[in-house]
């Protein structure tokens, strides 16, 4: 009997390696580490790091600065400093031409910009606000989502890019849509939605996602996704967790079909402790509570996957990873407060860039 259940345990064993088998994320995440880079200190927690390639990147803060790095974080130069803006959010089309977010007044101290979105054309050193930009007074930036597609123009087949530009925490709930790279934007109003936007992520021209709250005061708030078929015009909500006081805050969507989004709790009873992340695998109809830690210390933020299976969720203290799903995490040394987390291809492989008070590079990319 013995003999029987020791052969099966090597033989499910085997058949569920041989499956992770087939992704060759799993076996490059398993081996590779977080490695801090050289930054100028911060106290607090910097919301956002954009790579365009592994070595071309930038991350922003909300002291107002943007940093840039030409050789993959080994060395970062400051290229804007502009106290009284509260930089939220970065996203670049290409080498040249980006977008940083700012969050805006009346939400953090020491904030008086009202300028919701600047724009740079040559690499991030130099920066101008974005002209006739659509987000009403008093909103605000806490997230840019770059799609590249294709499109049918004239019978032919072409390209574009759409940049999604939402927010903010707090609200109000505003995004605002470009279909041709940022040359003009259509405001959508989401206030009768959501309370809050804290991320935007588009699939397509059509299928995209807002994360956000069902209400602006935090003991009344459950975390809520909306999703859209239509491009915006029309958006339904697909998941609101069961508990007060908790939004949304970040997504992220390596297929199609799989995605995940992190769900921040900011209960002060000890008992609220178990940290969940919400999970679709049929593009995002649905969404099931995937279990992360039982910490009610631990506050969860950034989320990233490289493949469906293999990904990050940044915390307070570090981070989790996951190589088979969210089935079971681990937890590893990534920084605190870790906000948002990139991954970037690379040959066969590819590298991961995490940004909260420090900012922390993953190198699985077999070079």
């Amino acid at each position: 009997m013995r003999t029987a259940l020791a052969l099966a345990l090597v033989l499910t064993l085997a058949l569920v390696s041989g499956c992770r088998a087939h992704d060759p994320a799993v076996a490059r995440a398993a081996k590779a580490r977080w490695v801090k880079l050289q930054t100028e200190p911060y106290k607090g927690k910097q919301d956002d790091i954009f790579f365009v390639n592994p070595e071309l990147g930038w991350y922003v803060n909300g002291k107002g600065k943007i940093f840039k790095t030409t050789d993959g974080g080994k060395t970062f130069v400051e290229k804007l400093s502009k106290p009284g803006t509260y930089f939220r959010a970065v996203g670049f089309l290409d080498e040249l031409h980006g977008f940083a977010g700012n969050l805006g007044p009346d939400y953090f101290p020491g904030v008086t910009d009202d300028t919701p979105l600047y724009e740079t054309f040559d690499g991030g050193d130099t920066w101008a606000p974005v002209k006739d930009f659509p987000f009403p007074k008093g909103a605000g930036v806490c997230s840019i989502d770059i799609q590249r597609g294709a499109f049918i123009n004239a019978g032919q087949l072409d390209r574009r890019t759409l940049v999604h530009v939402a927010g903010r925490v707090g609200g109000p709930a505003y995004v605002a849509r470009s279909v041709d790279g940022g040359r003009s934007w259509r405001p959508i109003d989401l206030g009768a939605q959501t309370a809050m936007i804290l991320d935007v992520k588009f699939l397509d021209a059509s299928t995209g996602f807002v994360v956000g709250a069902t209400d602006r005061e935090i003991e009344r708030s459950s975390a809520l996704i909306l999703r859209t078929a239509d491009g915006g015009q029309t958006w339904a909500r697909v998941y609101q967790s069961a508990r007060p006081f908790e939004i949304t805050w970040k997504a992220s969507f390596p297929s199609r079909e799989t995605g995940y989004v992190t769900v921040m709790s900011y209960s002060e009873d000890p008992a609220v402790a178990q940290r969940v992340v919400a999970k679709t695998t049929d593009g995002g109809l649905t969404w099931t509570e995937v279990p992360l830690v039982s910490d009610h210390s631990q506050q969860e933020y950034g989320v990233a996957f490289a493949s469906p299976d293999v990904g990050w969720v940044g915390a307070t203290r570090g981070g989790y990873q996951t190589l088979d799903g969210g089935k079971t995490w681990t937890h590893v040394e990534m920084g605190r407060a870790v906000n948002k987390i990139r991954i970037v291809p690379s040959g066969d492989g590819f590298v991961g860039y995490a940004v909260g008070a420090e900012v922390f590079r993953l190198d699985a990319s077999g070079d």
